[in-house]
């Protein structure tokens, strides 16, 4: 069984993935049904994708 510190860098990278996969689907379905870019999709797609990128950044900054 792997050490809780290393299962919970491993969720926190997987769950920060999986953030910026929703971000870019929430972006390519508001684009795709013709939303502007003031539009909500498109600003919680970015927020999305900023966040889980925050996240990966902050988490291999930790590791070093």
């Amino acid at each position: 069984m792997p050490a809780p510190r290393n299962l919970h860098s491993g969720s926190s990278q997987v769950l920060s993935a999986v953030m910026v996969l929703l971000g870019v689907a929430i972006l390519v379905s508001t684009l795709a049904r013709g939303g502007g870019p003031l539009a909500l999709g498109v600003l919680l797609g970015v927020l999305f994708v900023a966040a889980g990128v925050g996240r990966l950044y902050v988490e291999r900054a930790r590791r070093r």
